[in-house]
């Protein structure tokens, strides 16, 4: 059975290490550092209004993590719910975690607005998240600044 529970700060090890696995990965563009994972980790035990973090656990062992962002979208006229990072340990993918988290969320924030962002090849990522109702955007996105 997948519980999903808040992140708290026992599990911040857990999440750190998870965190290297996932932004070397090829389902992430950029690699991060360990200066910005620690950040969100903090920012998210803290108590920050913008982000959330959620932990992943099937038998009592922790097996991925995801994490919420909250924006306003004004293109959509809303606030938007950003799911920013979802990652489950290779051995405990194809089982449901990236549904349930999705499923999670929503009912965690109805009527909100739902973004992600995905690599193109992830197909398994991708062909997931469309069969949960997400849509591509016809646009390039662009940062300026975090480097």
């Amino acid at each position: 059975m997948i519980t999903i529970r808040k992140m708290q700060r026992d599990d911040s090890k857990f999440v750190l290490n998870m965190m290297k696995k996932f932004y070397t990965s090829p389902a992430v563009a950029t690699n991060g550092s360990e200066e910005i994972f620690a950040a969100n980790v903090e920012n998210i035990l803290s108590g920050s209004p913008y982000v959330d973090g959620f932990i992943f656990v099937i038998d009592g062992k922790i097996i991925g993590y995801g994490i919420t962002a909250h924006s306003y979208a004004t293109e959509f006229g809303g606030e938007c719910i950003w799911i920013e990072d979802i990652y489950i340990e290779p051995e405990y993918r194809g089982r449901g975690v990236g549904s349930k988290f999705i499923q999670h969320v929503k009912e965690l924030y109805p009527d909100k607005i739902f973004r992600l962002e995905s690599e193109e090849d992830n197909l398994a990522a991708v062909n997931l998240y469309k069969r949960l109702g997400f849509k591509e955007l016809p646009y390039l996105e662009m940062v300026c600044g975090g480097d």
